[in-house]
């Protein structure tokens, strides 16, 4: 089968998009966003409570692009337990870099709006110091790439991006694309998102960075009040669908398909991150009737709020940096414990600390049992 190319003059669609189709979608999508926002609306303090949402993502959206590494074991690495499997390593490292990129593109647009000076600091901090470190991070690309199976011959590929020498000027309307005045924002979201994986401006990343502008587009334009979004899952679990529909842009101009697929990803994802951010909220407000009965200490809260932030840790972290006088942080450690609210993945031996679990969180996070 030939390789699908970009096809140039399609961008942006909206006169070709068939709004009928569109407009049953579009307000169930809108509606779950606003219910997920109302959750962050009343979350305390959604960076202590939503890290283990935020880690997920990252986990998820590298996931795609062949990663195996799995949230605890990112979770047990950033505690100081080394990978049960040396080659997590370089997986591990891409999935904190996704991370650091993110953080860095929410700093950056306190001052800024979402821009190509954005998408490219991120992309550098997402390329740092892993395998794609050597593909010009931070650059676009200034050479010819395709989508296919590993080392393919173009004539193999099954998607050839835009010529790179075209690059900068469709980057550039890209970017006024994203400040447009649109007829909807999850539709424009959508359109941006496909336009920005069929142009692949960078040698390495781009699928990464594609999704991460997902939750920053929400929130610059105000549909969430933190970016904290995540839709990875949905296109993980329907992976084959999502590379089809969005081929599917640029071999038949079919960009109401790939919006109808977005607008779904949206609501469905949409409340799945409602019912996992609620599970989450309703895990802290059950802990924090319960551990002042069982700890009697002033800093039962900040506690509290250590192991919501940091779901997997060494015993010497908590000990050194939650604020906690030593003696009372080691019996708060045993209470804990003893209650099986946290679960010992590794005994302390000598210098050694123990790394210690908070099962119900992560299973939380994860939607399921898996610790």
């Amino acid at each position: 089968m030939a390789p699908v190319h970009y096809q140039e003059g399609r961008f942006p669609p909206e006169a070709r998009l068939d709004w009928p189709k569109l407009i049953p979608l579009i307000g169930p999508a809108a509606a779950a966003v606003a219910r997920y926002d109302g959750m962050l609306s009343v979350t305390p303090n959604p960076d202590v409570l939503l890290p283990p949402l935020t880690t997920q993502e990252a986990v998820l959206s590298s996931r795609i692009e062949g990663t195996q590494a799995t949230m605890g074991e990112v979770l047990e690495f950033e505690a100081g337990r080394a990978p049960a499997l040396p080659e997590r390593r370089d997986d591990i490292q891409e999935i904190l870099n996704y991370r650091g990129a993110m953080r860095r593109a929410e700093e950056m647009l306190q001052e800024l709006p979402l821009s190509q000076r954005v998408i490219r600091e991120a992309h550098r901090i997402l390329l740092s110091g892993v395998r794609g470190e050597g593909k010009s991070p931070g650059d676009y690309r200034r050479l010819p790439n395709w989508i296919g199976p590993p080392g393919c011959a173009v004539d193999e590929a099954e998607f050839v991006p835009i010529g790179a020498e075209k690059l900068p000027d469709a980057m550039s309307a890209w970017e006024r694309y994203i400040h447009s005045d649109a007829p909807d924002r999850l539709v424009q979201l959508a359109v941006l998102h496909a336009e920005f994986e069929a142009l692949h401006p960078f040698l390495d990343g781009n699928g990464r960075l594609g999704r991460m502008l997902i939750p920053l587009f929400l929130w610059q334009h105000g549909l969430i009040r933190k970016p904290i979004f995540y839709i990875s899952a949905y296109f993980e679990d329907r992976r084959d669908a999502y590379y089809e529909r969005l081929r599917a842009v640029s071999r038949d101009d079919d960009w109401t398909g790939w919006c109808r697929f977005f607008l779904e990803a949206v609501r469905e994802q949409a409340e799945e991150d409602l019912t996992k951010a609620k599970a989450i909220l309703d895990l802290y407000d059950d802990m924090k009737r319960r551990l002042p009965e069982m700890i009697r200490s002033l800093y039962v809260v900040q506690a509290l709020d250590w192991i919501f932030r940091y779901p997997i840790f060494s015993s010497s972290s908590f000990v050194n940096e939650a604020g906690i006088p030593a003696p009372t942080s080691r019996r708060v450690l045993g209470v804990l414990r003893e209650s099986n609210i946290l679960r010992v993945l590794e005994q302390g031996s000598g210098r050694r600390p123990a790394i210690f679990a908070f099962p119900d969180l992560l299973n939380a996070a994860e939607g399921q049992e898996v610790f």
